[in-house]
């Protein structure tokens, strides 16, 4: 069989080594790849996407929006167009299969949802979006009775053709406009994970937003909302579900509000599988999230520094300045994909008191500055450099005994890095060497 791999990055070499053996690959890409296989053709350039009618398969990476395809190949091509996680679901031997998607917190949900799983004695392979291509986790070995965690995205779900047993939405809020058309398609790329489900599937969402409920009535299955009941809900600073107490909200190390809602998503999630309030209890007093989500690197001279690369919306950016108690710095700042900054700039006025300075970098820095400037808020400095150290400097250069020092971009970092890693990686060696 004649199969194109349109994209090389992690989910690419991974469809590569599923596919290799017994078929012809030819990998399309329009950047030079590194380090190739000797066995596949190449077709590297701007054309990368041309005459692929000729394929009998070909295979998506999540970077690649499927109407550019079309438009390159015509629309009979969809036929012909699958990806990682389309085939994943084709072939995983357990159905026992949980998708998390929503626009921030699937990768901290979906690790909860495999921890609390995994202290109820049982075998989950967690992967997706979150790090590990879904055609990877076949080789650890999947059998019918083990559980799999998908964190799944837009970019992953926007072809998808199946869906899971369980499924979860998180809060939706708009992102990822520059690739998608308009929001009515990214809140569809959303509702492909749901549409498939039927009446003995379960979908979890989010009670307090109406996109999530939306996407979740997508397709037949049994829906539970959290932060509502009879899912997990939050009152008098204690969680609970069906009236069980799973522990006060002074006993959970995550830090901030919106975890609060990724927190009680998971319970409820695991509340369908297997009612052990000890293990769920245990994960929720235990777990201190994951890199680059509000995550302490180091406290120099009284000063706090914290790593939220991840945060790549406005919103997300808002979170942490709720989340982050007392008077901070916040270094804000990315690659520009012209999102409403309302919610953001609203947030720094409310918080005024609290923040000490808010220090702009990136292609976003001027327009954002702009935006608080027409708002009368002028308490920014714009750094212009490139280095994170010297903007890890003149952070620290501005702190004192008891302050916060808050990375916490609210936009992507593609102006400046390669990804949030890279740009959380680089920040954090920026601290450890101060």
């Amino acid at each position: 069989m004649k199969i194109a791999i349109i994209g090389y990055g992690l989910q690419g070499i991974s469809s590569y080594k599923y596919w290799h053996k017994n078929n012809q690959i030819t990998i399309c890409d329009k950047n030079q790849i590194t380090n190739p296989p000797a066995d596949a053709t190449l077709r590297i350039g701007d054309d990368y996407l041309k005459n692929l009618n000729d394929f009998d398969l070909i295979v998506r990476s999540p970077s690649v929006h499927p109407r550019d395809i079309i438009e390159s190949n015509g629309p009979k091509i969809t036929e012909k167009i699958t990806s990682n996680t389309n085939e994943f679901f084709r072939v995983c031997p357990t159905k026992n299969i949980i998708g998390v998607t929503g626009t921030k917190g699937k990768g901290t949900t979906s690790t909860l949802i495999a921890k609390m799983l995994e202290a109820n004695g049982k075998k989950v392979h967690l992967g997706g979006n979150i790090g590990i291509p879904p055609l990877e986790m076949l080789e650890s070995g999947i059998d019918e009775n083990d559980w799999v965690v998908l964190e799944l995205a837009n970019f992953q779900l926007i072809d998808l053709k199946y869906s899971p047993h369980i499924g979860v939405c998180l809060m939706v809020v708009p992102e990822h406009l520059d690739w998608h058309e308009n929001m009515d398609e990214y809140i569809n790329s959303k509702k492909q994970l749901f549409i498939h489900q039927n009446s003995r599937d379960e979908v979890i969402y989010y009670s307090k937003n109406k996109i999530s409920k939306v996407i979740a009535s997508s397709g037949k299955a049994k829906q539970i909302p959290y932060y509502e009941s009879p899912g997990a809900v939050v009152n008098k600073d204690i969680i609970s579900i069906d009236n069980q107490e799973i522990c006060d909200l002074s006993d959970i190390k995550l830090i901030g509000s919106h975890n609060l809602e990724n927190i009680c998503a998971a319970i409820t999630t695991v509340w369908q599988i297997d009612k052990n309030i000890e293990a769920i209890r245990n994960i929720v007093k235990t777990f201190k999230g994951l890199p680059n989500r509000l995550e302490l690197i180091r406290k120099i001279d009284g000063v706090n520094f914290y790593n939220d690369s991840f945060a790549s919306a406005p919103e997300a950016s808002a979170a942490a300045i709720n989340s982050i108690e007392g008077s901070k710095i916040m270094i804000i700042g990315g690659f520009d994909r012209k999102l409403e900054l309302s919610g953001l700039t609203k947030t720094v006025l409310d918080k005024n008191n609290e923040i000490k300075k808010i220090i702009l970098i990136g292609e976003s820095a001027k327009r954002t500055a702009n935006e608080l400037k027409n708002l009368g808020y002028d308490n920014y400095v714009i750094n212009t450099s490139n280095s994170i150290d010297e903007i890890v400097a003149q952070a620290k250069s501005l702190a004192e005994d008891g302050d916060s020092v808050v990375l916490s971009p609210g936009f992507p970092s593609f102006d400046m890095f390669k990804n949030f890693e890279e740009r959380g990686n680089k920040f954090r060696l920026a601290v450890q060497k101060l």
